[in-house]
């Protein structure tokens, strides 16, 4: 392998005048360059939104998953850049169980349409908030996995370098003031001159890349609003779901009401059909969705049952699956 022998030793040299630098200003044996004010609250700045940007990422990260097991399984899949398995969240487990629970209790009993009504609010809920982890993701993390991934470490590198390119001026400056002769001098003179130039230069990129901090703030600032509305459409829908869910359970109590007090007399009424009914035998009447039938009550039947006709038709019918009219 091709190399240049003086290069290296010029480069070993660099390090070794940097370490010796460094040691002498650590034990107050040599000068140190100060940067500017202005410089150092930019760096000081660029520290501590770095601070805060992995603080908030970290809890929000918690907020939107808080299983750790989880959080680990998913960061290994988005390292290996392969898609994370679909699996039901805890609305969606317990919407399911509610509904499979239900079904074994019998829709057409008022207990059992209660849970499948519940099972599939828990769902609607469990979607969207499905939507609101992803919408999160997109619109708030993303961006600050970005900067930390990405403007900070170029920060940090262009940060790495300013110091070392400190560190040349200020070993240039003491070995100008350690020269005696006068051709040492000059050489000690000239390179100074080239690592003031330097380290100039490089204190203007750093300077540069820290006021664009500024810039990062107001993305920042964006992506903390699209955050709110999500969490605001979120919760917005998950209050429609149980509004309407609370309505239809309240429905379901008075027409239970109405149906007991028709049990308790003699005597037919109108009734609407409120959903499509398969019956389960030939004691059964199968209904569909908003016809009106006659419904009474026979003594000695199951309190969720009643009587339905339908002309020539007869058969018992849920109460749940029924609106009785006036």
């Amino acid at each position: 392998m091709d190399f240049n022998v003086k290069r290296l030793a010029a480069d070993a040299g660099t390090l070794f005048s940097r370490a010796v630098q460094f040691t002498e200003e650590k034990f107050g044996q040599a000068e140190k360059t100060e940067l500017d004010a202005h410089l150092e609250n930019l760096l000081t700045r660029a520290e501590t939104t770095k601070h805060w940007t992995e603080k908030i990422l970290k809890q929000t990260e918690v907020l939107l998953q808080p299983n750790p097991n989880v959080r680990i399984e998913e960061f290994l899949y988005e390292k290996l850049d392969k898609k994370v398995p679909t699996r039901m969240n805890n609305h969606e487990l317990l919407g399911q169980s509610m509904i499979d629970s239900g079904n074994e209790f019998g829709p057409g009993m008022a207990y059992g349409n209660a849970l499948i009504k519940c099972g599939e609010t828990e769902k609607q809920i469990g979607g969207a908030e499905r939507e609101f982890i992803q919408s999160s993701a997109i619109n708030f993390l993303t961006p600050f996995r970005n900067f930390l991934e990405g403007d900070f470490k170029t920060i940090l590198k262009e940060r790495k370098l300013l110091q070392n390119k400190r560190l040349d001026l200020d070993a240039a400056k003491t070995k100008l003031k350690k020269a005696k002769m006068a051709d040492a001098r000059a050489l000690a003179e000239q390179d100074l001159k080239m690592t003031q130039s330097e380290f100039d230069r490089q204190a203007e990129i750093t300077r540069l890349l820290l006021e664009g901090i500024g810039s990062t703030h107001a993305h920042h600032l964006r992506c903390l609003n699209d955050f709110v509305e999500a969490q605001m459409t979120y919760y917005a829908q998950c209050y429609q779901y149980m509004v309407d869910l609370q309505k239809q359970l309240g429905n379901s109590a008075n027409a239970s009401s109405g149906f007991t007090e028709l049990q308790n007399f003699s005597g037919s009424r109108k009734a609407r059909v409120l959903y499509d009914y398969d019956a389960a035998g030939s004691k059964e009447l199968s209904l569909l969705a908003d016809e009106v039938i006659m419904v009474s009550s026979v003594p000695g039947m199951d309190s969720d049952w009643l009587m339905g006709e339908r002309g020539n038709q007869k058969g018992k019918v849920p109460i749940t699956y029924l609106e009785l009219l006036n």
